[in-house]
Parts: structure tokens; sequence; C-alpha cells
């Protein structure tokens, strides 16, 4: 990994306990948050509000990757078992 996308990823992960994290399921059309104290890494159980189904909803975090403006976070989600991707502000 280049050394630029790796200070991307941190940037991101150590700002993600201090607020909200906005971003987008374009697969199933939903906006989601993550709430502040979520460490969103690699392996870590993360929880997310899903404002298509207005519930909490919990995942584990399979893959994090940053391109330009975006982060995409893949996760396996808990309650349908499926692997959702989301778009996340940055």
């Amino acid at each position: 990994m280049r050394s630029s996308s790796i200070t991307l990823l941190l940037m991101v992960a150590f700002s993600i306990d201090a607020t909200a994290w906005d971003g987008y399921d374009y697969e199933r059309g939903a906006y989601i948050e993550i709430d502040k104290g979520n460490l969103v890494r690699q392996g870590q159980e993360i929880e997310y509000y899903d404002y298509s189904s207005g519930e909490y909803k919990s995942g584990d975090v399979e893959s994090i990757s940053g391109s330009g403006s975006s982060v995409e976070v893949e996760i396996y989600d808990h309650d349908t078992g499926e692997h959702r991707t989301f778009d996340m502000e940055n």
C-alpha cells in the first residue's frame, strides 16, 4: 500500500472516534451513519444506523480502501448475512 493511502486511512480511522461518519450504500440505495465510538478497522465489529430500515445494525469490517475524496468500507452484516459496501464521506 502506498504511504499516501496509509496516511489517508489512518486519518479517517482516527477521526471516526470524534464524530459520526456519513455514507451511502449504492447497492441498496440507503444512507448509513457510523456513530462515534466505533473503531472502523478491518476485523472489528461496528454498529451503524441504516436510514432505509430506520434501525441500528452491526457488522464486521471486511476491508477499507480509500481513493480520492471517499473511503469504501466493506462489511459483513450480522442481520442479513450479506456483504455490504459503504461509500463514506472523507
